[in-house]
């Protein structure tokens, strides 16, 4: 397929209620560069898929303007907006074969036979189907479909495409693969894609940035790395990946770290991120991988605490533990081959680096 050059698109003090109170999207400002893959991600009744109704023009705003390359869209109808659509249901054609439902958004955009033909061939090749145009989508695994909605979203050459939970139906081992190649196709062909999901694995794998939403508002917008490595807060710190939760209270703030006292009155040096003053309370947040037993007395933070539970998965071992009052506190501990003299019961002293560990705003 020729290259797409991926369209911008800007939300301008947005805003949604459905019954003229309650807001479901809440002055919403939001930037996409051209080509971008953004992942708007969140828990169910976050706000996202109104957010991408909004811009596919299925829905309206009660409040603001969205913008497709700079052109207010408001009030441009969805089926002039020239944007693609993947949805989780597929909503392929059933009675037309696999090239007729690729050939369908090309016949209503007026286009010449052998111009279809030649698109919908690129398009089944893009997505590794070329031998599959004749089939009927009830021929076809789930995995393939999703596919030929893939290739029908892209087949016109859009400068965007939206996805609506496009993998939700799919089996572990089909949506991770189906993740990466959506992924390659993006990176392959510069279109913009607007994705919405609630996994965050799938947010994490495939995107250049992502907005995280929760009560209809961002929490955060940032690279895969930067929300998993520094969450701005302890919504986003308890969202994305596996996290420790300790609760405590400030009791020194020098520069960019803090003093904080646990509840049980274990004292610990973390990285301030999104804390008051002395005296504040915060929620400490450490993620399972960085916390290590093998500890030395230059650790910025040692802790003793209670093995609970130890699950061997593979690639690591996870231990939960008893640890200044939290008795889901999860360790993650590489399998390296070696034996370790670790055992349920035995009592062991941790150790994590103050950098790992964020204060962030409290959750008691």
């Amino acid at each position: 397929m020729s290259e797409a050059r991926g369209a911008s698109v800007r939300y301008e003090n947005v805003q949604k209620s459905y019954d003229g109170e309650t807001l479901v999207v809440k002055n919403l400002n939001l930037d996409m560069p051209p080509g971008e893959f953004l992942t708007m991600l969140g828990p169910s009744g976050s706000g996202k898929t109104t957010c991408l109704m909004m811009l596919a023009g299925f829905e309206p705003a009660t409040h603001g303007e969205i913008f497709l390359n700079e052109s207010p869209i408001n009030n441009v109808p969805p089926h002039k907006r020239g944007i693609g659509m993947v949805f989780q249901n597929y909503a392929l054609f059933p009675h037309m074969s696999v090239a007729e439902n690729l050939a369908f958004p090309l016949q209503v955009r007026g286009m010449g036979k052998a111009e279809q033909e030649e698109k919908v061939k690129r398009a089944l090749e893009m997505v590794e189907l070329g031998a599959f145009g004749s089939r009927r989508p009830a021929q076809l695994s789930g995995g393939q479909q999703q596919r030929v909605a893939v290739a029908r979203a892209l087949v016109f050459e859009p400068e965007l495409v939206l996805m609506d939970e496009p993998l939700g139906a799919l089996d572990k081992q089909l949506r991770e693969q189906m993740q990466y190649e959506i992924k390659h196709i993006h990176e392959n062909i510069g279109v913009s894609i607007v994705y919405v999901t609630h996994d965050q694995t799938e947010a994490l794998t495939m995107s250049d940035r992502v907005a995280v939403f929760n009560d209809g508002v961002i929490q955060q917008l940032s690279r895969p790395d930067e929300l998993y490595e520094t969450p701005q807060n302890s919504f986003v710190a308890q969202f994305i990946g596996e996290n420790n939760k300790l609760s405590g209270t400030v009791t020194e703030v020098s520069g960019s770290s803090c003093d904080v006292k646990l509840d049980d009155g274990t004292m610990l040096k973390a990285e301030a991120v999104n804390i008051g003053g002395v005296g504040s309370r915060t929620t400490i947040s450490l993620r399972p991988e960085r916390v290590e037993f093998d500890t030395n007395e230059s650790m910025d933070n040692l802790v003793k605490g209670r093995i609970e539970e130890m699950i061997y998965l593979g690639d690591h071992i996870r231990v939960r533990m008893a640890v200044a009052g939290n008795n889901e506190f999860v360790v993650k501990v590489r399998n390296r081959g070696e034996k370790r003299d670790l055992s349920v019961g035995q009592m062991v002293e941790i150790g994590w680096a103050a950098a790992d560990c964020k204060a962030l705003d409290p959750v008691d």
